[in-house]
């Protein structure tokens, strides 16, 4: 066993109850973990002042001199300070204590040089530094401390039991007197050149005890390649195993679905983008690998039809397909969509939810048995162990991170070989975020809108500018246009977003009155089925305005709808509020997206607003999400331990990412079982991260 798996109630200093507060608060339970443990800030103590530079500001300085005398002042009401004088060889200052005041005067050396520590604030003329921290000049030259002092993460039962920054400061110390900070090196030499790397000892010594401001951003940067290249080693090989070990069924030929449909039924030409993504797609069917595809597309990019086209090959090959969307509204959505646009060929295409008929269900199981159904689109019904499958040769997964692996895993067990796997998302997700969390499926982007479109016009208005709003809004009507007016959900009070949308739907009743407008409602309160009618009146045209909380988020095509309010914009995150714009803009009518917020706005809110104003492009609202919110927010609340990085920040790192992922990339190609002489520690530690069932093992 290695010194850094001792268990760290052993380390000097710290023994049994310590040990077992720092396992509990910090999750450090041997010595590598207190070795892990890194920073998350420093005090830089490289300089020294004079008390003739002293100025009254915030920051915390140095002063090396001696005390001179000292005294206790009374303060009244029994109540007294004690007061020292301290000078150097420029002027003189006064250090104060209001607490252990006994003690401080007994251990206090007189004419003696000390080296002083705290902030300093000015009374008249005269400077003082309040409880200062205290060194004598020689200690302080002889210490293992550095010139730039750690700050470690804490929380506040560390603090009340007396562990503070200097009790961690001096257990890290004695890890490194113990181990005699002799940590093996993992990454192989030409590496640690190629991108003069300092070595592993040289850059854990100097995150923890850096000499200077170059030392330290050196040690960062060699420990964040070095956790990032790890990541993506893991990542690629799981992906080059799929593709060596989980053999696909190829799809050889483009046969008559396939081409009938591209040359004589496209409802509008492809886009580059669509085309570049098929062209992808269709080199990945045919290989003797299991496809597993990431499609991101905006919302209205056409994933759809892409998919259909997929299916068509599926078919063209004698397989089955399936399509599983994460409710019913969007699996209606998708079998509408899909049946329009192959009306024409000759395809049997189903759909299956929890309110399929049990007399149809007996008819779709037995389709799907003997191979009779060709499509079957549905929601997590499909999941049943009543469906199996003829011969499902293609899975296309819409929003996926609603599913988890356990329901995708379900699909997989019903085909004898894999299914190709198609996994659709309109959320856009940051490139860096997807070469992390997606880094083992291969990603295509379609990344323009359908020829016809005209980019939804965004603004931003205050609450007293709503009497425009209404103005704007009977305009539209009265061209034929429907509107939707959103409120935002805050799952905390659902009485307080019942009474918001409530209040609302009476004023705009008050504004839009019978008969010359009609309303429709939807709220998460509502029977599925009267959702439905609602949402069916307002799609036939019935009604002019619908006025709903965010269920509407994902999902309904209304091409008429080129209006989208959405009240108390503040309340929402980007990427819901660009979702919900994404509702509209799906005819050949310019759309428009109204933002409505208080005029008190937090600076995060303001630059949400200014985001959705300036573009439309959901990748890069995503990357300002991702600043604003940071990785673990994004990915939603069952994913969000996923990025327990120890040092690297995805959304500061991304340079570093991606040279880590270009590395990982070439040393596989080069060679992949680690087997030559200079891969051996990269190896062995290789194998050491991948026992540890860290998160990535479990993604996608």
């Amino acid at each position: 066993m290695s010194l850094l798996e001792t268990p760290i109630e052993y380390l000097k200093g710290v023994g049994p109850q310590r040990g077992d507060l720092l396992r509990k608060e910090l999750g450090i339970h041997k010595y590598a973990d207190l070795l892990h443990l890194f920073p998350n800030r420093y005090i830089d103590r490289t300089r020294y002042y004079k008390i003739n530079e002293l100025q009254n500001s915030n920051s915390e300085v140095q002063v090396v001199g001696k005390i001179i005398n000292i005294k206790t002042v009374e303060q009244g009401k029994g109540r007294s300070r004690l007061v020292a004088t301290f000078i150097d060889d420029t002027g003189q200052m006064e250090l104060v204590w209001f607490q252990g005041q006994k003690w401080i005067r007994d251990s206090i050396k007189i004419n003696v040089p000390y080296v002083i520590f705290g902030k300093v604030t000015q009374f008249g003329a005269t400077y003082n530094m309040a409880h200062p921290e205290m060194e004598l000049l020689d200690e302080h030259k002889a210490s293992l401390r550095s010139a730039m002092q750690p700050v470690y993460p804490s929380t506040e039962k560390l603090a009340n039991k007396g562990i503070s920054n200097k009790v961690i400061n001096k257990i890290m110390q004695q890890l490194f007197v113990e181990t005699q900070a002799l940590f093996s090196e993992n990454l192989p030499n030409y590496l640690l050149d190629e991108l003069k790397l300092i070595p592993k000892n040289a850059a854990l010594f100097n995150i923890h005890f850096p000499k200077s401001q170059d030392l330290l951003a050196k040690a960062q940067f060699r420990l964040k390649f070095e956790e990032l290249f790890f990541i993506q080693l893991q990542l690629i090989t799981k992906n080059l195993i799929r593709k060596h070990k989980i053999k696909g069924m190829p799809f050889e030929k483009v046969g008559d679905n396939f081409t009938d449909f591209y040359t004589n039924h496209l409802p509008f030409e492809l886009t580059n983008a669509q085309k570049r993504v098929l062209k992808e797609i269709r080199n990945d069917l045919g290989r003797n690998a299991q496809m597993n595809r990431l499609l991101q597309g905006d919302v209205g990019s056409g994933k759809t039809i892409v998919a259909l086209m997929c299916m068509l090959l599926a078919k063209d090959n004698g397989f089955q397909s399936c399509l599983m969307a994460p409710t019913e509204i969007l699996a209606n959505q998708h079998f509408n969509g899909i049946s329009e646009l192959a009306k024409e060929l000759n395809i049997n295409i189903k759909i299956l939810t929890g309110s399929t008929k049990t007399s149809d269900r007996k008819i779709i199981h037995e389709a799907l048995e003997n191979g009779s159904l060709d499509i079957i689109i549905g929601t997590h019904a499909l999941l049943e162990d009543k469906v199996q499958f003829h011969n499902l040769g293609l899975a296309v997964i819409d929003e996926q991170h609603r599913f988890g692996v356990e329901q995708r895993s379900k699909l997989w067990r019903k085909a004898a070989i894999p299914p190709h796997v198609l996994v659709m998302t309109a959320t856009p997700i940051p490139r860096t975020l997807a070469m992390s969390l997606y880094g083992d499926l291969d990603i295509s982007v379609i990344d323009e809108l359908p020829p016809g479109r005209k980019p939804i016009q965004t603004v931003h208005r205050y609450d007293s500018n709503r009497l425009q709003v209404w103005k704007f809004i009977k305009d539209e009507i009265a061209k034929g246009r429907q509107i939707y007016i959103v409120y935002p959900l805050i799952q905390e009070s659902e009485k307080m977003d019942y009474k918001d949308l409530m209040d609302g739907y009476e004023s705009i009743s008050r504004d839009f009155p019978l008969p010359q407008y009609s309303i429709s409602i939807l709220h998460g309160k509502m029977k599925p089925a009267d959702k439905d009618e609602e949402m069916r009146r307002f799609a036939a045209g019935k009604t002019n305005i619908m006025v709903a909380t965010t269920v509407i988020e994902v999902g309904v095509n209304i091409p008429n709808a080129s209006v989208m309010i959405i009240e108390s914009a503040e309340r929402f995150g980007l990427s819901q509020l660009h979702q919900l714009r994404g509702r509209v803009g799906r005819g050949a009518e310019q759309s428009y997206c109204i933002l409505i917020t208080s005029h008190k706005l937090s600076n995060d809110s303001k630059i949400r607003m200014e985001t959705m104003v300036r573009t439309n492009d959901g990748f890069e609202i995503s990357e300002v999400d991702l600043k604003l919110r940071g990785p673990g927010d994004i990915m939603g609340k069952q994913q969000s331990g996923v990025l327990n990085l120890q040092i690297a920040d995805l959304v500061k790192d991304k340079d570093i990412l991606q040279l880590a992922r270009y590395h990982a990339i070439k040393l596989l190609k080069d060679d992949a079982p680690m087997e030559k002489p200079q891969h051996s520690k990269l190896r062995e530690a290789f194998i050491e991260i991948s026992k540890k069932k860290t998160i990535w093992n479990y993604i996608s």
